[in-house]
């Protein structure tokens, strides 16, 4: 088995309000700084050992479909490093 770190990133999908986005936005908007776009997200690093980073990747992925994310209102991505 080797050690790993998953980083599993969950935000909203556009379209979907995201009201601390919002007004984070706002905020730097007042601030002087120009923005297209902004969204909020959620950050989740998971140590797991795995035979394969797939296999550390898999598990995360079911980590974040089954608690981690909505998937109905939810993007998320995946990243899997090896652990020194």
């Amino acid at each position: 088995m080797t050690a790993f770190t998953a980083t599993v990133t969950v935000r909203l999908k556009r379209g979907v309000l995201d009201p601390e986005a919002e007004t984070t936005q706002r905020s730097l908007e007042r601030l002087g700084f120009e923005l297209d776009d902004l969204r909020s997200a959620d950050r989740f690093e998971i140590d797991l050992d795995a035979e394969t980073a797939d296999d550390a990747a898999e598990r995360a992925e079911e980590m974040a479909e089954r608690l981690l994310a909505n998937p109905t209102i939810h993007d998320y991505d995946v990243e899997v490093a090896e652990r020194e």
